[in-house]
């Protein structure tokens, strides 16, 4: 019985093909929008007449500006709902303004669901391509609809924005590709960005870690898979774990008691494949790591983050 279980990493070796860590890299890459950038932007709208500001509704529109250039957008949303509230049916162009402010706050603040939700319930589906800020609602709602899972108004958003506006679709399409890993897309990419692009993706080839390999490793050797992605502790703990247990199972066989033996190498059984996976998960977390410490210099010095393509503040 004894030299059975010393056979076992390799019948689990040879079941791991069925047993693999997710490929596909989700990274964080985030940028953060300064105050002070928001404020360079110039203001997009006409300043109210003397008249308009002083109405309520214009007082409010005033106000809402204020907070939004601070980024103090919860405040700054509401007083926009409330100018918007207020303003008189017949201020079609003030209201279209409103609306607009509303949708971009909550952009900012990386509210995507309410950016889609006032963007449909509001009546910025009718502004024309005249209106000063139409291919920068164009770039924000292609950001929301790609942040909440709707490829499909996502892809619409872009083709207006291409017909528009094709270098903001194009930088668009490169940061996006940067931001979601996808390196099908990154490959398609054409210049300006094809260059930077592509010494980001030879970069992380070069560097990344195998997660086959780490799982590979595992398998020969649990914690040698962790050992490879640098993970030192955690190396030690799976080599000390397994073979405690793989010593334990033996000496229960040993001596001849059968079921301690059976529960002691089941449990085995559990740390030696939950490690294999783990060595995969730990490997694609390296990459993920890598990847963001990679693309972000990228994202950041050709201004590719979305929130880059859009021309005007508050």
């Amino acid at each position: 019985m004894p030299h059975k279980i010393v056979f076992l990493p390799v019948l689990f070796a040879l079941c791991l093909g069925c047993h693999r860590a997710p490929r596909k890299l989700d990274p964080q890459l985030h940028h953060i929008v300064q105050e002070r950038y928001i404020q360079h932007l110039p203001a997009p709208f006409p300043p109210l007449s003397s008249k308009e500001q002083q109405t309520p509704w214009g007082q409010e529109y005033l106000i809402g500006v204020h907070f939004a250039k601070e980024l103090d957008l919860y405040r700054a949303i509401s007083t926009f709902k409330r100018a918007r509230i207020l303003a008189p049916l017949d201020a079609t162009q003030r209201r279209f303004e409103i609306d607009y402010y509303i949708v971009y706050c909550y952009y900012l603040g990386e509210r995507y669901q309410e950016a889609a939700s006032t963007f449909e319930n509001s009546s910025l589906s009718k502004i024309a391509p005249s209106f000063p800020t139409y291919d920068d609602l164009l770039v924000i709602l292609y950001e929301v609809y790609s942040r909440i899972n709707n490829p499909q108004r996502a892809q619409v958003m872009l083709e207006m924005l291409r017909q528009f506006n094709p270098e903001k679709a194009q930088r668009l399409t490169a940061g996006e590709a940067i931001l979601s890993a996808n390196f099908t897309q990154m490959q398609a990419i054409a210049p300006p960005y094809a260059e930077p692009i592509a010494c980001l993706m030879a970069t992380y080839n070069r560097e990344k870690k195998s997660m086959a390999k780490a799982e590979g490793l595992n398998a020969v050797l649990p914690g040698a898979g962790y050992l490879y992605v640098g993970q030192k502790q955690s190396a030690c703990t799976a080599f000390l774990l397994n073979g405690l247990f793989i010593a334990a199972a033996v000496h229960f066989f040993q001596k001849g008691h059968i079921a301690a033996g059976i529960i002691t190498t089941s449990i085995e059984m559990g740390w030696y494949f939950g490690g294999i996976y783990g060595a995969g998960e730990a490997a694609k977390l390296y990459n993920e790591r890598l990847y963001e410490k990679t693309a972000l210099p990228v994202l950041q010095k050709n201004r590719l983050f979305p929130i880059f393509s859009i021309s005007y503040g508050f």
